[in-house]
């Protein structure tokens, strides 16, 4: 059973900057797998938010997030990153990362359902 592990979570102020990672315990590589980020507020559903391919090839965005987070991979060290910049109260949430083994879509790849493994998520605090 893969486990992911979130970290980089944190209380930041408006307009500010964090980077989470997702690296994968017990020798599990995740060079074969999409991974994606998901967020959660409370009192709201789970939501995409980026998600990157194998090798890098493609990435896709939430709306809400384009052209403030980033994502990208560094396999040789079995890491995805989220790069989230110019923060909003509105970006608090717990974060959460996830493998896909199949293609991604760009219409599909918020699907929950699709995902193979999930890590515990991270505590994102976006505040004055």
């Amino acid at each position: 059973q893969a486990q992911l592990v979130e970290s980089g979570g944190g209380v930041v102020q408006p307009g500010g900057s964090l980077r989470l990672s997702c690296t994968a315990a017990s020798g599990f590589s995740l060079d074969n797998y999409a991974i994606g980020w998901f967020r959660q507020a409370p009192g709201n559903e789970r939501e995409g938010v980026a998600v990157i391919s194998s090798g890098s090839v493609v990435s896709f965005f939430a709306g809400s997030v384009k052209d403030r987070f980033t994502i990208s991979r560094d396999d040789a060290k079995n890491t995805v990153y989220l790069q989230m910049n110019n923060l909003k109260p509105e970006d608090t949430a717990v974060y959460y990362c996830a493998a896909d083994s199949k293609t991604i879509r760009s219409s599909s790849w918020t699907l929950i359902g699709r995902y193979d493994y999930w890590g515990q998520g991270t505590h994102v605090t976006v505040s004055s």
